[in-house]
């Protein structure tokens, strides 16, 4: 394939005009093949997605098209590599009182927010009062993640936190009510990136399209549902770092359109994707196959305030008439695995021996007639139109599972919608039955159990969309997130997927491997396991 028409000209497929874009570097590998940090200069590197993103303050959101690109802008004080271990980032070093309950964080000099403000403890303490308090005058939001963690805002019974300080220009102090077993991975989430406080006091509410943090690149421009484009913070405190000049997010709806855009020079990433397409991008030449490191649910939730999935007995009804061994070897050509628990294989305390519900048609009809349903009845599926990495084809596998339902006797409609809308609606229990999955931001149990599915995340606006409020559930989750020691966490989160699996609010669908591809000439793009990939090292070749 010829080298990259959009090196020279990029086209917004949305408004049908051509814009100059920026150039890769001209200049040539060396011997061995690895560029200089010189060679590594340069470009505009186009990402192709499915959705656009929600909101760009990410204290304000939950879903990955939005932390991708928060992802480059602000940074956290702690961050995960891709081999899932936590790593220092805007802080250094950390030390914890012989209780573990004082926390001291040593923070890294010289940084500099992108509206040339400086980074230092005060800004952080600015920051967690502004998530906590929702008394601040900039706590505008429903900061959805927070009281994931933290037990609630300031001011309720079970907030983790005591206090924040600055017990110096770059050293920070916190002071929790309790011992907290994963405190530190809250302090990696993208959610939690730094943003620039005079940024907050400037913009308020609108800091959402108008972010300034301390990362790799700045915010240019967001033309919704387009385009958002980011630059090269020049100030960064990595000397030499980014190479890209600008990294560009441009959605495109439907997979095979961005599959074409990729071909044609018109994107150089690609992600998510039909994974029946693989073996087109595998003997093209020009692009490349890649694969996201798994780390990810895919499933079904049952709105259990809704009648009749109230009963346990039509859940499990309905886990059994539905073929996820099928589905999975449809829509997933070999990336995916089925999947029995809400925590993913890669992640310890992953329970290996619940029993899964088998596909069984029959018994499934027994089930449903034992509630009162014989003859059936009629329900509504909600799906996203756009893929996700857990679902790559939302609605091709919906109509799966109303193929499926309908062998039972129970006629579901589909009602599909757009990422922002679906993600509204569902929070606000608008769906009967939903089709939705999580890629985790830590790499501890906690992050896939407490937001969806603990009773404290089930009331409007919730994340724990099947609404499951169960009390013994959530104390089983609550203990092991307060427990110390890893091997009666172990035993408590086995314990918890024991009764989730009883319980069935869900339908366990998939394990996925997401496959992504890209052009030829993009070097050291990683895709990291979270999903939020950082565009720091990558760089373009000839």
């Amino acid at each position: 394939m010829e080298k990259k028409i959009r090196n020279l000209f990029y086209f917004f497929i949305a408004f049908g005009i051509v814009l100059l874009a920026g150039c890769s570097s001209d200049n040539a590998q060396d011997e061995a093949g690895t560029a200089s940090e010189d060679e590594k200069s340069g470009g505009t590197l186009v990402y192709g997605r499915g959705a656009d993103s929600v909101s760009l303050d990410p204290i304000n959101v939950t879903d990955g098209e939005s932390i991708r690109v928060t992802h480059n802008i602000y940074e956290t004080l702690l961050e995960y590599d891709h081999n899932l271990e936590l790593q220092p980032k805007l802080a250094t070093e950390y030390s914890s009182s012989e209780d573990g309950l004082t926390w001291t964080f040593q923070l890294r000099e010289g940084v500099k927010f992108h509206d040339g403000t400086d980074f230092n403890a005060d800004a952080v303490v600015f920051n967690f009062e502004r998530w906590m308090d929702p008394e601040n005058p900039y706590h505008e939001g429903d900061f959805p993640y927070y009281p994931f963690l933290y037990g609630g805002f300031k001011g309720d019974d079970n907030h983790l936190i005591e206090s924040v300080t600055a017990t110096g220009e770059h050293e920070l102090e916190i002071v929790l009510k309790r011992k907290t077993a994963p405190f530190l991975s809250y302090l990696a989430i993208s959610m939690f990136g730094i943003a620039s406080p005079a940024a907050i006091e400037q913009y308020g509410a609108g800091i959402g399209e108008n972010p300034v943090g301390t990362g790799p690149f700045k915010f240019e421009e967001w033309n919704r549902n387009n385009t958002i484009t980011l630059s090269k913070n020049e100030e960064y405190w990595m000397d030499g770092k980014p190479y890209l000049d600008q990294v560009i997010y441009q959605v495109i709806p439907e997979n095979s359109a961005r599959l074409n855009a990729l071909q044609t020079g018109e994107i150089d990433i690609l992600d998510g994707m039909n994974a029946s397409d693989t073996g087109i991008v595998e003997n093209t030449d020009g692009i490349e196959l890649i694969k996201r490191p798994s780390f990810n649910i895919g499933y079904m939730a049952f709105n259990m305030e809704k009648e009749p999935f109230d009963d346990p007995l039509v859940r499990k009804a309905i886990n059994m008439a539905i073929d996820k061994e099928e589905i999975v070897d449809a829509f997933y050509n070999g990336l995916a695995d089925p999947a029995t628990s809400p925590l993913p294989p890669s992640l310890w305390s992953h329970d290996e021996s619940l029993e899964k519900y088998d596909y069984n048609v029959e018994e499934a009809k027994k089930l449903l007639a034992e509630a009162g349903f014989e003859d059936g009845f009629t329900t509504e599926l909600h799906t996203m139109s756009n893929p996700r990495p857990y679902l790559p084809e939302p609605m091709k596998i919906a109509e799966a599972i109303q193929s499926d339902l309908a062998e039972i006797g129970i006629t579901a409609e589909i009602v599909s919608s757009e990422w922002a809308t679906y993600l509204e609606d569902t929070k606000n229990g608008k769906h009967s039955m939903a089709m939705y999955g999580w890629t985790g931001v830590m790499a501890d149990p906690d992050n896939f159990l407490y937001p969806n599915l603990s009773k404290t995340n089930a009331e409007v606006p919730a994340q724990n969309i099947a609404f499951y409020k169960s009390d013994e559930f959530t104390s089983l989750i609550t203990e092991a997130r307060e427990t110390i020691d890893q091997d009666k966490r172990i035993e408590l989160y086995q314990e918890a997927q024991q009764l989730f699996q009883e319980d069935a609010p869900w339908v366990m669908l998939a394990y996925t491997t997401p496959p992504l591809a890209q052009s030829d000439y993009v070097e050291d793009y990683n895709p990291h396991p979270m999903s939020n990939d950082l565009m720091t090292d990558v760089y373009l070749s000839n």
